[in-house]
Formats: structure tokens, sequence, C-alpha cells
């Protein structure tokens, strides 16, 4: 397993620069855990040298900055994008990904060192976009809560994005940080097809129970998005299928929907392939022609979808995500010297 000299974006070309390892191979702790939720995975606890990643220039990503404490996934989406990080570190991209966990056990304290750095300016720090960080390892490892503590107690504005219940667990420093800083949430439900739920997100929550979680956190008074992600092409794009998945997003309470057709990178694209293959050999063609440009389904189709949800979603009454005013710790002013006598400082 690679772990020196390992970069976090591809490793550079023959004869390039390298950059420096992400990880202590000399602090690298594998364990295993013989209890029902944990059986058959292997987690390997490191110490990160860093934990702020920036995102690629070539990102699609609205954002700069992301934290994510985990690789791999016990999720195990049959689609899930982040596969390929996983052979970076010479491990399988397909059920190594589902079971084999890099814990980064230093995350809280790693970030709050960051965010303390003089040259750190306070951006937007997003989360859950490439591994979900409240999958199951979370509820043994906790890195989430000193996580959010960090940004709570710097002001600095986040977003988290997850398909697990488990944020709930964090609540209370989550409307914390809502007092001093903008938080966005967004659940991912990208159906509500029991079978087709079962078969490509056999270890997330389901649907409804993602759904709870909209609800509880908009009755708390924290705003909270779905990102209708992914809309997967012939199997949960049918008209009524959307329709009955806008329908349950409206009644959770969601802020806003935003639709995603599934895309398929290299790494994710092999393993759901195969799984296609074996589950709905009909459409494998298919596939192949919608994606023979690459990695995302053409324009037309991303088009139709997005207006139909949109349609949808006016329908149903969804509206617009308002969003907070980031950055509202309290800072002291010293107001101009009055020259009559001693002045005071004001806490605004």
């Amino acid at each position: 397993m690679r772990w020196d000299n390992l970069a976090e974006n591809d490793p550079a070309p023959p004869g390039a620069g390298r950059a420096a390892a992400l990880f202590d191979a000399d602090a690298v702790v594998t364990r295993t855990f013989d209890t029902p939720e944990f059986r058959g995975i292997t987690f390997h606890e490191v110490r990160a040298r860093s934990i702020v990643n920036r995102v690629p220039g070539a990102s699609r990503m609205p954002f700069e900055w992301t934290v994510n404490p985990y690789r791999g996934c016990t999720h195990a989406c049959v689609y899930c994008f982040a596969r390929k990080t996983h052979s970076y570190l010479d491990l399988d991209t397909g059920l190594g990904f589902d079971s084999q966990i890099v814990v980064k056990v230093n995350a809280p304290e790693l970030l709050r060192r960051h965010l303390s750095s003089g040259r750190w300016q306070g951006a937007h720090i997003a989360m859950g976009t490439n591994v979900d960080c409240y999958q199951r390892a979370e509820g043994r490892y906790r890195l989430m809560p000193g996580i959010i503590e960090a940004l709570r107690d710097h002001a600095n504005p986040f977003s988290i994005l997850t398909k697990g219940t488990l944020i709930l667990r964090d609540l209370e420093l989550l409307q914390q940080a809502a007092q001093v800083t903008e938080v966005g949430i967004s659940v991912s439900v990208g159906f509500v097809d029991h079978d087709l739920w079962r078969t490509v997100e056999p270890g997330t929550p389901a649907p409804e129970r993602r759904l709870d979680v909209v609800r509880t956190l908009t009755d708390a008074g924290i705003g909270c998005g779905v990102l209708m992600a992914p809309v997967i092409p012939f199997l949960g794009d049918h008209p009524d299928q959307l329709r009955a998945t806008v329908r349950a997003i409206a009644a959770s309470g969601a802020t806003s929907v935003t639709p995603l057709v599934l895309h398929l990178r290299p790494g994710a694209r092999e393993w759901y392939m195969a799984w296609l293959a074996e589950h709905h050999p009909h459409l494998v063609r298919r596939y192949e022609r919608l994606y023979a440009e690459g990695a995302y389904a053409p324009k037309w189709y991303q088009r139709r979808i997005t207006r139909q949800v949109h349609e949808l979603a006016d329908e149903f009454g969804i509206g617009p995500a308002h969003r907070g005013a980031a950055r509202r710790i309290p800072r002291r002013v010293e107001p101009e010297p009055d020259p009559s006598g001693p002045t005071q400082l004001t806490l605004l």
C-alpha cells in the first residue's frame, strides 16, 4: 500500500516534482472490529499531514476548499465518483473502496491549526463532497464534532453534503455554528424507489430516513436543501419517478431541490458498468451510447431532467434556499477618543 509520496490528486508523471506525502507511513494503524455494523470492514487509521484541500481548477465544483476526514465509504454506492481515489493508495476501487476505509484521526486538530494560521482568509469549506463524512465509521471515530467546533470557533463558513442520518447527532453544534457563520446543509436523495435504492446504495439509510433529516434540520431552524442526485438514466428518470421524488422532497420541507444527472468518471464507470451488466444487461448498449463522449450525459439529456425537476418543484412549492450572512462573530470596536475623559470599549 502506497502511503509515502502520496499526493491529493493523480500521482505526478515521471520526471515531475512530487507533492509532500499526505500521511506519515510510520503512523498507520490497521484495525478490524467484530461487530455487526463493521463486519468485513478494515479501518486504516492515519495521521494526515494536511486536511484542507484545494479543489483542482478544472473541477466543476462551485467551491475551492474541502475537508475530507475519510477515504473510502461504506455507503457502497455503485456509482460513486470518488472510487478512483483509492487507486492512489494501491487499494481496489470496487469492493476495496466499500470496505477499506482510511480514517484521518487527527483531522479536527489539523483543521483548528489551519484555521488559526494568519495565511487563512476564512474561505468557505465544503465537506461530504468526496466521500460521506457521516458514513458509519463516523459513529465510531466521532471526527465531525471536533471539525464543526473548530469551524464554529473561527466563524468559518462551511457546508455539508450527506446521505447519513448521523448528522442529527451534531444538531446542537450546527445550531451554534449557524449563530456566527454561514452553514449550508444538503442531503442527497436522488430517488425514492426502494428497489433501486437497495441495489445502487446498499449501505445508505433509506430515502425516507434521509428526508426525515431534512425535516428535523428545518424544524430546528437550519435550512436544508436536497441534492437530487444522481438521477439515473433509464432506471430513475421516468416522469412518474421524478414526480414521486420531488413530491417527497417538498413534503420534507426542503428549502431547495437541485437535480444532478449521473456522471461516470474513470474508476466509477468500470464498477458501475459491471454492476449494470449483471443487473440490467439490456441497458448496457444504451449507456455506452449515452456516455459515448465521456463522463457526463449529453447536454440535451441534462437539460431535459433539469427542466422536469424545476417544473415539479414549482408545482409542489419548493422555494429557493435563503442563505444567512456569514462570519457574524461579535467584534470589539473602539470609538473615536473623547477628549473630555476616558472611553469604554463597546461590544457590538
